[in-house]
């Protein structure tokens, strides 16, 4: 690859250090962009002037290992990165009479439902999380369609919300000699109130609540996340994959060198759809230049072989997260003191 296709993002400050050069201001909107580069223009500009007024939050293993992003007719799936993986297994739901199969989320809209309940989760401290009438609002939020109909928003939000909460997760990882598998369901009750549209039974989401477990490590593993960056990427799962990821990833590089990460492992995180290595590589780079205008601190490099990713201030300030957790035993002297 030519010299001039390298994608080169170093355009945010490192962390604690000063005269470094800030990227300049995006140029205004011009009627031949398209709006997709328009959102993001305008979110960029957002995001340099001001902080949001607040925080979204995603466990931290989800920021990881993503979903499937297109449609499948697999009933299981699988994602691996670095030393942990997912095995996410589609499930059924009780409309009524039946029990009936639900698909594999996908695409984006279980992606920032996810988002939506954790931040719900940490801002409320409840585990139950109210639907029904924060749908509009949380459509309009992200500047999607409220319509109902067969494609409408509403439709949509309902189906891949009804496919999460039947879903199964679970989460392996292994470390120190240690393999460990965890049952991770993050959504252990769901509520719907029925709805029928002449021979048609429908569910329309009223109420669900976060598993324990789930609600419990989102106090030590919730990632901040911009708002307008997740609405502004909302056109693609892999560019809302990408953003989290480095979200949680670049704060954590601490070598003034950086990291560096080979294509290899970066389509086995990220590629699994794709056929051919050229083409995941190519859809890449779109999707991080896309990801950067959103995330302007961000600080990476393409080299042989694939990027190195430096030093980088997360896309919001550290946060503290305080969850109230359930009162329990009083705890065992273990020190045999």
């Amino acid at each position: 690859m030519a010299q001039s296709e390298r994608l080169s993002v170093m355009t945010g400050p490192a962390p604690d250090t000063q005269n470094v050069k800030t990227a300049p201001e995006p140029p205004a909107p011009s009627p031949t962009l398209t709006p997709t580069q328009q959102r993001l223009l305008h979110a960029s500009a957002m995001i340099r002037m001001e902080s949001p007024d607040k925080a979204d939050f995603l466990h931290s293993v989800m920021c990881q290992v993503g979903l499937p992003r297109r449609h499948t007719a697999a009933r299981s799936f699988e994602r691996h990165s670095g030393h942990v993986s997912i095995l996410l297994e589609a499930g059924k739901l009780f409309d009524g009479t039946d029990f009936v199969e639900q698909p594999l989320p996908h695409g984006t809209i279980p992606r920032l439902v996810l988002v939506h309940v954790s931040s719900e989760a940490i801002r409320t401290q409840q585990r139950n999380i109210e639907i029904g009438d924060s749908m509009r609002q949380f459509l309009q939020m992200l500047g999607m369609q409220t319509s109902g109909g067969e494609r409408g928003g509403y439709t949509a939000l309902r189906k891949q919300m009804e496919a999460l909460a039947a879903c199964r997760l679970t989460i392996g990882m292994h470390a120190e000699g240690r393999v460990v598998t965890v049952d991770a369901k993050p959504i252990k009750r769901f509520e719907a109130w029925l709805q029928h549209d002449g021979l048609q039974r429908t569910l329309w989401p009223g109420a669900l609540e976060l598993s324990e477990d789930f609600f419990n490590t989102l106090a030590t593993h919730a990632v901040p996340l911009d708002y307008r960056a997740l609405a502004a990427l909302r056109h693609s799962a892999l560019a809302l994959d990408v953003y989290t990821w480095l979200a949680h990833r670049l704060c954590r590089v601490t070598k003034p060198e950086g990291v560096k990460l080979s294509w290899e492992n970066l389509r086995e995180q990220f590629g699994q759809e794709y056929i051919t290595s050229k083409d995941f590589k190519k859809e890449f780079r779109h999707t991080l230049r896309q990801v950067c205008v959103v995330y302007p601190d961000a600080r990476l490099d393409e080299v042989d072989g694939g990027l190195v990713l430096y030093p980088s201030r997360p896309p919001l300030a550290p946060t503290t997260v305080s969850i109230a957790l359930p009162r329990t035993a009083q705890p065992v002297d273990k020190s045999g003191g």
